[in-house]
């Protein structure tokens, strides 16, 4: 059986004081593939602490940071759905950044991506069932389905556990939505 293979990628070199000038790498990523599992991402820290990332092959991530004094003891993992993954995929990375994108929260409104459970009441079931922009004023402007992206479902589209619906207007609203779509 032949080894996984590790793919490295450094980040970019900082000149520190504490390295009497020396470059030293910011921070250091690797990619190990997992057959049948996905692929582990292992960070060293510029502080050379450890953090790894598993990218399951559903979508979900399990997170973990390691122990300082012991890089084999793990001091926090957590299993993340795909959504989840997202939105701190979103939060480490706002697309804020993006001068082309509308800032909706300049308008007083705020998109959020809501996940469908396998276990919710509106699986099977037809978008405009939902009353949705009928009760919140909030609109689904889109639903991540898998590898597929469906813009501007209408009424009659059905929802499946997984899927993960954007959902756009205030933020009373885009609770509110939530609150119902989350119903099981």
């Amino acid at each position: 059986m032949q080894a996984p293979r590790i793919t490295q990628f450094h980040a970019r070199t900082t000149r520190s004081s504490t390295d009497k000038g020396r470059a030293v790498p910011a921070s250091r990523l690797s990619r190990t593939p997992l057959p049948g599992i996905g692929f582990r991402y292992d960070l060293t820290t510029r502080d050379r602490r450890q953090v790894s990332v598993v990218a399951h092959l559903d979508g979900g991530r399990t997170l973990s940071a390691y122990r300082s004094d012991d890089p084999d003891a793990c001091d926090l993992s957590l299993k993340l759905t795909s959504g989840e993954a997202a939105a701190l995929i979103d939060a480490l990375m706002p697309s804020h950044h993006s001068p082309n994108l509308l800032h909706t929260t300049d308008l007083g409104l705020v998109a959020e991506r809501v996940e469908i459970a396998a276990t919710s009441h509106w699986n099977g079931r037809l978008l405009g069932e939902t009353q949705l922009r009928t009760e919140t004023g909030a609109s689904i402007v889109a639903v991540l389905r898998r590898a597929e992206a469906i813009p501007s479902p209408t009424p009659g589209f059905r929802l499946a556990g997984g899927d993960t619906v954007i959902v756009i207007g205030t933020r009373e609203g885009v609770e509110a939505a939530a609150t119902i779509l989350g119903r099981e």
